[in-house]
C-alpha cells in the first residue's frame, strides 16, 4: 500500500503545479461519507475505517495518486488487475498502481480488495462496530508498514467523529476508546497517546497555508505529519534531537538517520524537515539551480529525494558539493 498522509502545500505548488484549492478534511468527509455508509451496509466494513483510510492514504484526496489515478487507497495493480494502470515511485521505482475511472470506483474496489484477500478474512470476524479492532486488524494483516498505522486511523476517527457514520452502531464512550488504544499500542507511544484520547482538532477552513494539512496528531507532543514528494515528514521543534523525534514517532534512531541521509552529531534546528520514512529516488520537479548556502544534503531534503540518487543523477562523486548556480537534475538523469 502506498504510504501516505498529509500534503505540504508549498512543495506541491512547485513540484506538481497544484494551483487550485486543496480539499480539506471536512470537505472530504462530506463528499464520501454516503458511499462509505453504503459500502458498510453492503460489504460489512465500518464506514469510519473506510473514510479514515481514504483520508490518510490519499491526503484528503490531494495526493498524486488520488488526483491523477482516482486511487484513494494506494492499491497496487497485483497480477489479476486488468484495468488502467498508473506508474509511480513508491517503495520501489515506477510501481504499478490501479487507475480508476472515478474516485467512487476506487472506494468500491477497496471493499472488494479487503473482501477477496485471505489475509484480510479475519477482519470480517470482528465486531463491525469496533473500529479500534479493525484498525489494529488492518495493521496486523499488513495493509501498511508504518508502526503507528492503527493509531493514526483511530485518531482520525476520533478527531473527526467518523464513528457517527457507522450505522446502526452506537457512538463509543471516549473513556473506553482511551483504554483500548493504550492497551493495544506499542511502547513508547502507549505511554503518551492516552493523554490525548479525548482531544479533537477543530476542522476549520483556512487560507492556503501548510496548516490546512496538519490534522493528524500521533501523541501528546502533537507531531503533525506532512507529505513532500510523497514522503512523510515532520517539522523539528526547538531543542529537538533525533532521539526525541524517534521516540515520538515510534522509530529507531538508526532508521530516522537513514531516512534523512544524516549521521549522529548533526544539529537539528526548529523548522527542519525530518523524514519519517525513506525518501524517493526522484522528484517530480525537473531540476534545481543551487543557491548560496545550499548543500547536496539540504537539497535532497528540500525535494524529498535520496542523497545517493541525487549524486547519481548528476554523475557527481559522493560527498562532493555542487557549485552555486549549478543546475542539478532531480527527476531524470543529467543529459550526456
Amino acid at each position: 500500500m502506498k504510504k501516505v498522509a498529509i500534503i505540504f502545500y508549498f512543495i506541491l505548488l512547485e513540484a506538481y503545479g497544484f494551483a487550485q484549492s486543496t480539499q480539506t478534511v471536512e470537505a472530504y468527509i462530506q463528499k464520501y461519507k454516503d458511499i462509505a455508509m453504503e459500502l458498510m451496509r453492503k460489504d460489512k466494513i465500518p464506514a469510519s475505517i473506510t473514510l479514515a483510510q481514504g483520508i490518510l492514504e490519499s491526503g484528503c484526496g490531494n495526493s498524486e495518486l488520488a488526483r491523477n489515478a482516482n486511487n484513494h487507497f494506494g492499491i497496487k495493480c497485483k497480477p489479476e488487475w486488468t484495468g488502467e494502470k498508473y506508474y509511480y515511485d513508491d517503495d520501489a521505482k515506477q510501481e504499478c498502481f490501479r487507475k480508476y475511472k472515478s474516485d467512487f470506483d476506487s472506494y468500491r474496489d477497496h471493499s472488494e480488495f479487503l473482501k477477496t484477500r485471505d489475509y484480510y478474512s479475519k477482519l470480517f470476524l470482528l465486531d463491525i462496530c469496533d473500529f479500534t479492532a479493525w484498525a489494529y486488524g488492518l495493521k496486523e494483516a499488513g495493509y501498511a508498514t508504518s508502526p503507528v498505522y492503527a493509531q493514526m486511523l483511530i485518531k482520525i476517527i476520533e478527531n473527526n467523529r467518523l464513528y457517527r457514520f457507522d450505522v446502526p452502531c452506537k457512538p463509543p464512550k471516549k473513556d473506553t476508546i482511551q483504554r483500548v488504544v493504550v492497551k493495544n499500542t506499542p511502547k513508547p507511544v502507549a505511554e503518551k497517546i492516552d493523554t490525548i484520547a479525548k482531544k479533537a482538532i477543530p476542522q476549520t477552513v483556512q487560507k492556503s497555508t501548510e496548516e490546512d494539512f496538519s490534522d493528524i496528531p500521533l501523541n501528546d507532543a502533537m507531531r503533525n505529519i506532512y507529505l513532500n514528494n510523497g514522503v512523510k515528514y515532520i517539522k523539528a521543534r526547538k531543542n529537538d534531537s533525533f532521539e526525541t523525534i524517534a521516540n515520538d514517532m515510534g522509530l529507531s534512531v538508526y532508521d530516522l538517520l537513514r531516512c534523512n541521509d544524516m549521521k549522529m552529531g548533526i544539529a537539528i534546528k526548529a523548522g527542519d524537515m525530518i523524514y519519517v520514512e525513506a525518501k524517493k529516488k526522484k522528484s517530480e520537479t525537473e531540476f534545481h539551480v543551487v543557491a548560496e548556502g545550499e548543500s547536496m544534503q539540504t537539497i535532497s531534503q528540500t525535494y524529498g529525494i535520496q542523497l545517493k540518487e541525487l549524486y547519481a543523477k548528476n554523475r557527481m562523486k559522493p560527498d562532493s558539493e555542487a557549485a552555486v548556480g549549478q543546475k542539478l537534475w532531480l527527476k531524470d538523469d543529467k543529459p550526456e
